[in-house]
């Protein structure tokens, strides 16, 4: 079964499962140099696409081949990436993120073999990275399936507006989030990426 039958099964999610800009079913990609990747999503937190894509291309272009290693990564001086942009808590972050997968790993190999729970475990302990970028990351650099983004702001603006849903009360709202999200197993990621189609009327990948 497909994920949109599976979804579709969810009438609301049906609606805008059929009525959404997409014309394809979403497609996760895989991206080897996971640590590149968490360092980016470091990086565009709290700032618009196209202010984080400046920066983005920024720090690569620091590097000779635009593929830095955690090494050439830690290496950099402070000011350096100071300069590209980043914040003092970003370039520390940052840092924190390559120095992470010299010590202890931050592998492709490594991370497949990882439950979506043991990734979150093994990565949050990184100062500056938390459970949202995490899921981020599962999402879009290790292209699992079912991920359920709670914490993000634009699910929930999504999923208030989809199922009418009251926050006023946080508990009794993450409880009903995480009781429709129950339904979408094992698809819960693509569920996210069509409500967040949903509230801004584009794909993710084009965010």
């Amino acid at each position: 079964m497909s994920y949109i039958e599976h979804l579709s099964k969810d009438k609301k999610l049906a609606k805008i499962l059929a009525n959404g800009p997409s014309k394809d079913p979403f497609k996760l990609k895989k991206e080897k140099q996971v640590y590149l990747q968490l360092c980016g999503s470091i990086m565009s937190q709290q700032l618009s696409t196209k202010v984080a894509a400046v920066i983005w291309k920024r720090f690569l272009e620091l590097y000779k081949d635009g593929k830095p290693t955690p090494e050439q990564i830690v290496n950099t001086p402070y000011d350096t990436l100071r300069g590209i942009g980043l914040s003092n808590a970003k370039v520390r972050y940052v840092q924190n993120v390559a120095q992470f997968a010299i010590d202890h790993g931050m592998e492709w190999t490594q991370l497949q073999k990882m439950s979506n729970e043991e990734v979150i475990t093994h990565l949050t302990q990184i100062k500056g990275v938390g459970r949202w970028t995490t899921e981020m990351l599962l999402m879009f650099a290790l292209g699992r399936e079912d991920v359920f983004a709670i914490d993000d702001l634009g699910i929930q603006t999504a999923m208030i507006k989809l199922y009418k849903l009251d926050n006023s009360d946080k508990k009794s709202f993450r409880d009903k989030m995480l009781r429709i999200s129950a339904k979408w197993a094992p698809f819960r990621t693509f569920a996210c990426l069509h409500l967040w189609e949903f509230k801004d009327g584009k794909k993710e990948s084009e965010r």
